[in-house]
């Protein structure tokens, strides 16, 4: 049997251990054949000798990033201990400081955290549209969000706009509760989420305020030219052929502009057929429109959200094999 005892001093040990031990149980549930025992401010570890070593080197890499950053998330936690391949230990340990994208209101970072998120932020940098089309969970609008965050406080852009289609998911919109802003924002919520990681509670609500961010349904674009701004359109999948080229020729000078779609998460109407198919299609071969494809190797939610993506892609490949 071997032991190993780890000290946290320079941590607070809420945050190590969580809420009722949470983040205790998932490192123990990572580790079974370890007995992992807390000491006041040390960790004792004992059991397989094959066990140890990785989990010290996890354990490390969580004080690391919380001597750091002060606090880590239950599913930060989780994805560091599930965390096999070298990028994702060198997303946390942020050898390369030149690669976050923008800092929240708690100190954590905002980077692109796997190679096609990266992929994402060059063809940005180097174009004025860009289609990022991928499954969910795969960091499309997060990162998106993120580049649009950056250049505001870069100065380069004057405002930012994020939109989305208002489509119903499999529920009625009109039997919703509340007035019309009640009962769309429900659907912009992820674009809210997004944002309350990046930007203090006091100046977003300044600048939803003095409108520097603008959230809207899609519809309400018509007849703009925006100008100035990063906008970013979600969820395009659910747009037609119409909205999304009325969307597209709103882009004015200084502009950029993120396109976020999953082909295979269509809401619309049988009898309506979604544009993106058509804009990836037509729009591919424009100098100064750029394409990423994530895949399921860029999902950074739970570790089984990627098992859950590729079943549903092996189901649909053995009822449609052509």
């Amino acid at each position: 049997m071997t032991e190993a005892i780890i000290n946290l001093e320079t941590v607070n040990p809420i945050e190590f251990f969580g809420v009722n031990n949470g983040k205790l149980d998932l490192l123990k549930k990572k580790f079974p054949l370890l007995k992992i025992l807390s000491r006041g401010t040390q960790l004792k570890l004992s059991g397989a000798p094959e066990q140890i070593e990785p989990a010290c080197d996890k354990i490390s890499l969580i004080v690391s990033y919380l001597e750091r950053n002060g606090h880590m998330s239950q599913q930060y936690f989780e994805q560091v201990l599930g965390g096999d391949d070298a990028e994702i230990i060198d997303n946390f340990q942020e050898k390369n400081p030149s690669e976050v994208l923008v800092f929240g209101p708690n100190g954590k970072s905002v980077r692109a955290r796997t190679v096609n998120q990266k992929k994402l932020v060059q063809e940005t940098d180097r174009n004025d549209i860009v289609f990022a089309i991928g499954p969910a969970g795969t960091g499309k609008t997060y990162t998106a969000v993120a580049l649009a965050v950056r250049a505001l406080k870069n100065k380069q852009v004057k405002k930012i706009i994020l939109t989305r289609p208002a489509v119903e998911a499999g529920e009625s919109l009109g039997f919703l509760p509340g007035d019309l802003k009640e009962k769309i924002d429900p659907y912009l919520r992820p674009l809210y989420d997004a944002l309350d990681d990046m930007i203090p509670a006091d100046k977003l609500g300044y600048y939803m305020t003095t409108r520097t961010i603008e959230i809207a349904p899609l519809a309400y674009m018509r007849g703009r030219t925006l100008d100035n701004a990063f906008i970013i359109l979600d969820e395009s999948q659910n747009a037609t052929d119409l909205q999304l080229k009325m969307f597209l020729t709103r882009i004015g000078a200084n502009a950029k502009a993120i396109i976020t779609g999953d082909i295979t998460q269509v809401d619309l109407p049988r009898n309506q057929r979604s544009g993106l198919h058509t804009a990836v299609r037509i729009l591919n071969n424009i100098d100064g429109i750029g394409h990423i494809e994530l895949n399921e190797e860029d999902v950074v939610r739970h570790r089984l959200v990627k098992h859950i993506l590729r079943a549903y892609n092996h189901e649909q490949e053995r009822e449609n094999p052509k």
